[in-house]
């Protein structure tokens, strides 16, 4: 059962055409802060993210969280009659979120041309790999390819060994922050500026390439191209990650001359400020190696939780590598509200995600887990665009929905 929607994007709704995690992930995230989110998915199939795991009893896991407080409708957009109900619902809606292959949706008669004909301040904000215009926009676009194209797979690694993926979809989460706040965006200037609707266009490896601004500047300007190594180095020296006596691991970096200050106040060694091999961050990173090599046979002398103390009086930023489990016992995560829990039809109670950002006045809330295929037909059918319930009953049975 939906709870009442609140927060600050009430009365916004959104059809969100997109599959997996990169495009609903920013659904998601819209409809955590009050966006009424109508998941179009295909009959009987449903998106391809229901049959990803991990999975328990045959139950996808990732899904409760990824699509909560969304509504599922089946509708098959290859046929004529599906592709007149979508449009229908257009009338009745903001934004369109799609991730189809460039030309999916002008193929089945459902341009933003065709669309802004049955509403003219319809928003569409369309994702693929590569984006809709140059000469890669027709290849397949998945996050761990375009993570590779972006220029960010190259820098992860040992400089001895292959260059390493990121180990989760960690370029589709960027790229649906992207998603919601490219709709934010996109409804303020039609909504509060007496805009227009207008098409957004993302491609995945734009995401992570945006925060490559270091790497273009030094390329640009010294002609430097950075190679793979761990940690932070080659821009601040000490940082990385060290291991304690007890076994564990932790990262620590200095990234102004004023926290290697600090830290060297909290290793008792002071003398490091007044040496010119080490006091300016410039010359401690052409003694990188060396410098963490200190820092680590001093960590070596500490438990864990002796150190994190330690630093934590001294103002030295350093965190503990946590596991998930780590995570779930955390007093600070709890404190936060970071892990919430929700009721599952079939799971029982399920732990996710909290909503972020805090709101102080209309903060963001999670009404419903991820619906189950079709959950809400009737419901969207008869109140948006007023079917009755034998054409609902006649579209069951021509599998349209």
């Amino acid at each position: 059962m939906i709870q009442k929607r609140s927060g600050p994007l009430v009365g916004i709704r959104i059809l969100d055409l997109s599959t997996m995690i990169a495009a609903p992930y920013g659904a998601t995230l819209l409809s955590d802060f009050g966006a009424e989110v109508i998941k179009v998915e295909m009959p009987l199939k449903g998106d391809s993210l229901r049959s990803m795991g991990p999975f328990k009893d045959g139950e996808p896991l990732r899904w409760p969280g990824l699509a909560r407080n969304k509504k599922s409708l089946t509708l098959d957009l290859h046929h004529e009659e599906g592709q007149e109900i979508l449009k229908q619902l257009v009338k009745e809606s903001d934004l369109i979120i799609e991730n189809f292959r460039p030309g999916t949706l002008e193929k089945w008669n459902l341009s933003y041309e065709e669309l802004k004909q049955y509403n003219e301040k319809i928003i569409m904000i369309r994702v693929t790999g590569y984006g809709q215009t140059g000469p890669y926009s027709p290849k397949a676009g998945f996050g761990t390819p375009a993570t590779a194209f972006s220029g960010y797979t190259y820098l992860q690694g040992y400089s001895d060994r292959p260059p390493i993926s990121p180990s989760f979809s960690l370029l589709d989460y960027i790229t649906g922050v992207y998603v919601a706040f490219a709709a934010s965006t996109a409804l303020y200037h039609r909504d509060a500026q007496d805009g227009e609707g207008q098409i957004v266009d993302i491609g995945l490896y734009e995401s992570m390439f945006r925060m490559m601004e270091f790497l273009v500047a030094d390329y640009d300007q010294n002609g430097v191209v950075k190679e793979r190594s761990p940690g932070l180095s080659g821009h601040s020296s000490p940082a990385g990650t060290f291991q304690t006596k007890d076994g564990h691991w932790l990262v620590l970096v200095t990234s102004s001359d004023s926290t290697f200050t600090r830290l060297a106040k909290a290793m008792n060694r002071d003398d490091m400020l007044n040496d010119d091999r080490y006091y300016t961050n410039s010359v401690r990173l052409e003694r990188f190696e060396e410098t963490n090599g200190i820092v680590a046979d001093w960590v070596k002398l500490w438990n864990r939780q002796e150190l994190l103390a330690h630093l934590d009086e001294h103002g030295v930023p350093i965190s503990a590598i946590n596991s998930i489990e780590d995570i779930f016992s955390d007093p600070h995560y709890k404190a936060r509200e970071n892990i919430i829990e929700m009721s599952h039809p079939r799971l029982g109670n399920v732990k996710m995600p909290g909503v972020i950002p805090k709101f102080s006045e209309t903060p963001g809330k999670v009404t419903n887990v991820g619906p189950d295929l079709g959950e809400h037909n009737e419901e969207i059918l008869t109140d948006m665009i007023g079917l009755n319930e034998d054409k609902i009953n006649s579209l069951k049975q021509q599998g349209i929905i």
